[in-house]
């Protein structure tokens, strides 16, 4: 029995974005009814380095399929001008829960990516307004493709206003979908009163506020995965319905995080995690429902989920090297 190894490339033709979005929905749906282990994303810091690694297991069970593994993750900020390195590398190891067989092993980075991008799609799907036309983007940097490339799979767009400080990437970003949407640069309220808005900065102080977005505009808020990072204004968060993907993550690194420990947010001011509204224990978007905020922190499960489906989607093609990392005669 072979392992198989998968690069980004490969990663990226496999992770197909609507197969994984249904799979995060499900791994959504397996948080919130309890049938899934998660430990807490365990840290190991290297200030020698002006790094860390990251470490994220996890194994979940929908009812119709399981699925186990783990993500090894940095942030090696000094990469790319020292080592000509992207700042985040990522390898996702997945394994058979049964036997723990290392199925596969593949690259975590372009995984990340793809299911950070369904997850915006997932909460998009249940917030946004059914009939919603518009995406504005704030941050033009690899996110922003996925973002695009998965909440179009949940809505009809037409438009896509993107806005950045950085003139290159935002031409970049509308020669690449010029064929396909009408998209064109503007300002963080251009972008801000489009129907969904996807923010995706690294940020420390807000950069939206509650003048930027429409009435009834919901806003994926992608960028904070940290602790300080902040991209939303407080009296915006003040004034939304708020679903987070889990509580933990949110309140130490996710978009709340900053007003969250201020105290200028309580937990009543959370509306929901994004599972109870996969169940259907709480409601999505309603009629009186204005600006709604979906803080996304990324969970390992959404890793586990999408890995499953980019391990089942090359298997079928045959793609991938696959090699005997396990010596199976030795039992």
């Amino acid at each position: 029995m072979n392992t198989l190894l998968l690069d980004s490339d490969a990663v990226d033709e496999h992770a197909q974005l609507a197969a994984v979005i249904d799979a995060v929905e499900e791994a959504f749906g397996a948080f919130e009814r309890g049938d899934t282990q998660m430990p807490a994303k365990s840290y190991i810091e290297l200030p020698q380095y002006n790094g860390d690694f990251r470490s994220m297991p996890a194994y979940l069970d929908t009812g119709d399929w399981d699925a186990a593994g783990v993500k090894w993750v940095n942030v090696h900020p000094d990469n790319p001008a020292e080592h000509d390195l992207p700042t985040v590398l990522g390898t996702m190891i997945y394994s058979d829960p049964e036997t723990a067989f290392p199925l596969a092993i593949m690259d975590g980075t372009m995984l990340t990516m793809k299911r950070t991008g369904a997850a915006a799609a997932v909460a998009t799907d249940y917030l946004a307004l059914e009939d919603a036309s518009s995406l504005g983007i704030v941050g033009a940097g690899v996110q922003s493709y996925t973002q695009l490339e998965a909440i179009s799979e949940v809505r009809q767009l037409e438009e896509v206003v993107v806005a950045d400080q950085d003139e290159e990437r935002v031409q970049r970003f509308v020669e690449t979908y010029e064929d396909r949407f009408d998209v064109r640069g503007g300002s963080i309220s251009e972008a801000g009163h489009c129907d969904v808005l996807s923010t995706v900065t690294p940020v420390r102080d807000p950069i939206v506020g509650s003048d930027d977005v429409g009435e009834h505009t919901h806003i994926n808020a992608i960028g904070a995965d940290a602790a300080g990072k902040h991209e939303l204004a407080d009296d915006l968060l003040q004034a939304a319905r708020i679903v987070i993907d889990d509580h933990e993550q949110c309140t130490h690194s996710g978009e709340i995080n900053v007003p969250y420990g201020e105290g200028v947010l309580t937990d009543e001011d959370i509306y929901a995690e994004i599972g109870e509204l996969v169940v259907g224990a709480k409601d999505g978007r309603t009629a009186e429902t204005g600006v709604t905020v979906f803080d996304s922190t990324g969970l390992a499960i959404q890793d586990v989920a999408a890995a499953r489906v980019v391990y089942e989607n090359a298997s079928d093609a045959d793609d991938g090297y696959a090699f005997g990392m396990i010596d199976t005669s030795q039992r």
